[in-house]
């Protein structure tokens, strides 16, 4: 911890936080913070919506927030990855803006953050499986389409969440006016060996000893099985090289930027690290078999937005993917400057992306407020 310069008070609460939890309660600086942001992102307007709560689904409690500007725009259901992995603590960072232009929903599924808080191991393993998950988010979206009057909605699927999404638009195409992938997962196997390869390659070519003898511990990778242990060397080394973040080599204020956010008490945020293990201990196994290379055609409009230096989800892979899938439209973007975490790593481009390539799906539906008036001197 002594070798960061603490240059405010708020960021010498934020490190400290980092291996110490109590503290959070401790750091004045960090409630102002919270409370700062929380009124910066108050929605405010007469037709607006921003509600956070917990919806019964499937003999669980689930959290999700509903947040947008105009409720006579489209729906936009986030599927966050992981598993385990929750957008909303983390949705401050770059969410606003697209609700301008959608209602955007963030759904913590079970077993994760504020949900896995919210029941107990016993409530939710019955339904930790890619099925179950699934049927979760069919209600979910049922849920949606019925209290909004929504005949169709969006899906945004990252990563993890883009198998749910996958298996939504296999079996409700009539739900969706696009499924939209970021982080597409195609053929996990064959993602996790790929994965391996870049984090070895680049811990050879840095002349990295350490990272080179904890990779080659773990191989052959990720062989007939997989335990957290090994997947948390190759995390921690295809994180270090670029796989997550392009460029970053230290990121501490990812996870750090869930201790800002309005949403999450401490409590909460210690259940994250805990939600995580459990969604990963029921279905880490499941995740390892899921391979969409059979899954050559999808009835409902697809968008696939990829990170060109993406090895988490690697980029080869749902290239080639794309290119071999069937649907009523479909559009690929890539994103030159990005990883894994495009939302956060091109903010901008994700968001004109949105607006540009699946809003058009909305309007054209009459599903979306009316445009401002241009006004001209």
């Amino acid at each position: 911890m002594n070798r960061w310069r603490h240059d405010t008070v708020l960021m010498g609460c934020l490190l400290s936080a980092m291996g110490v939890w109590p503290a959070l309660a401790q750091c004045p600086s960090l409630l102002v913070a919270k409370a700062i942001i929380a009124a910066q992102q108050r929605i405010v307007s007469s037709r607006g919506i921003q509600q956070h709560f917990l919806l019964p689904v499937n003999g669980t409690k689930q959290w999700i927030s509903i947040e947008g500007r105009d409720r006579r725009n489209p729906i936009l259901l986030v599927l966050h990855g992981g598993p385990g992995s929750p957008v909303m603590p983390l949705a401050w960072t770059f969410q606003s803006p697209w609700e301008d232009y959608f209602t955007v929903v963030e759904w913590s599924q079970r077993g994760t953050g504020k949900t896995y808080e919210a029941n107990t191991e016993a409530q939710m393993a019955p339904g930790m499986t890619i099925a179950g998950m699934t049927h979760d988010a069919a209600r979910v979206v049922q849920y949606l389409r019925r209290r909004f009057h929504k005949k169709k909605i969006f899906i945004l699927g990252l990563s993890w969440g883009s198998v749910l999404g996958v298996r939504l638009a296999q079996r409700h195409p009539s739900w969706f006016y696009a499924y939209i992938g970021a982080g597409q997962v195609v053929n996990e196997r064959r993602g996790e060996k790929i994965a391996y390869a870049f984090a070895l390659h680049a811990a050879e070519s840095h002349r990295d000893a350490k990272a080179i003898r904890e990779l080659r511990a773990i191989a052959p990778y990720p062989g007939k099985t997989l335990n957290l242990a090994r997947v948390a060397v190759l995390d921690k080394w295809e994180m270090r090289y670029g796989a997550l973040f392009h460029g970053r080599k230290k990121f501490y204020w990812y996870d750090q930027s869930w201790e800002l956010s309005p949403l999450y008490r401490p409590g909460e945020i210690e259940a994250l690290a805990k939600g995580s293990e459990f969604s990963l201990e029921h279905l880490l196994g499941p995740l390892l078999r899921v391979n969409f290379d059979h899954v050559t055609r999808l009835r409902c409009p697809v968008i696939e937005f990829v990170g060109a230096h993406d090895y988490t989800t690697p980029a080869s892979l749902t290239i080639a993917w794309f290119k071999r899938l069937h649907a009523p439209s479909k559009r690929l973007v890539i994103f030159a400057d990005s990883a894994h975490m495009i939302m956060q790593e091109q903010p901008g481009r994700f968001l004109v992306h949105l607006v540009e390539d699946a809003l058009p799906y909305a309007i054209e539906a009459g599903d979306a407020a009316p445009a401002e008036k241009e006004i001209i001197d």
